[in-house]
């Protein structure tokens, strides 16, 4: 038997030793939590993703009563900014939550169907997606979604 060891490499910063342009892109992300229609869960996301050439683009979770029609900040984030601008490739993609108490105090990570999307921009852009996970007590930075999905199913996957 062979072991397998996978590490990630996380950094955890305070939002002050974030830089002006990563600030901006969590305080944007936090800004789409308001844009949020979370009526059944009372969580509401936000999502902010950083293109190419500057430009920022914001998503927000959307629900429905029939639960798996809802969607992701994260993916309306990243499928709006795909829409508009595809020639773009995401640089950055900061995310921020908040429920009935307020913003929440640990930085909340994508779910799975999230993670396979960033992937797919990593890999259709040929670069790594730096991701910003935001908490009151502090900010995740990911240098690529592989970083959190190290055994990640990708174009080379099937060849």
């Amino acid at each position: 038997m062979k072991k397998i060891e996978l590490k990630a490499s996380i950094e955890f910063v305070q939002m002050e030793e974030l830089s002006k342009e990563d600030r901006a892109l969590v305080e944007s992300a936090i800004k789409a939590t308001e844009n949020s229609y979370a009526k059944y869960s009372n969580f509401n996301v936000g999502a902010s993703v950083l293109l190419d050439d500057g430009r920022m683009v914001i998503g927000a979770n959307q629900e429905n009563a029939v639960f798996p029609l809802g969607l992701c900040a994260e993916r309306t984030a990243i499928f709006a900014a795909q829409a508009h601008y595809p020639e773009h490739a995401i640089l950055k993609l900061a995310i921020a939550a908040r429920n009935q108490n307020g913003l929440m105090a640990k930085p909340v990570s994508p779910c799975g169907s999230c993670r396979q999307v960033i992937l797919e921009m990593e890999e259709r852009y040929k670069q790594p997606m730096r991701i910003l996970l935001y908490g009151t007590d502090g900010v995740y930075i990911i240098n690529s979604v592989k970083d959190i999905l190290p055994l990640c199913f990708a174009e080379e996957s099937m060849k």
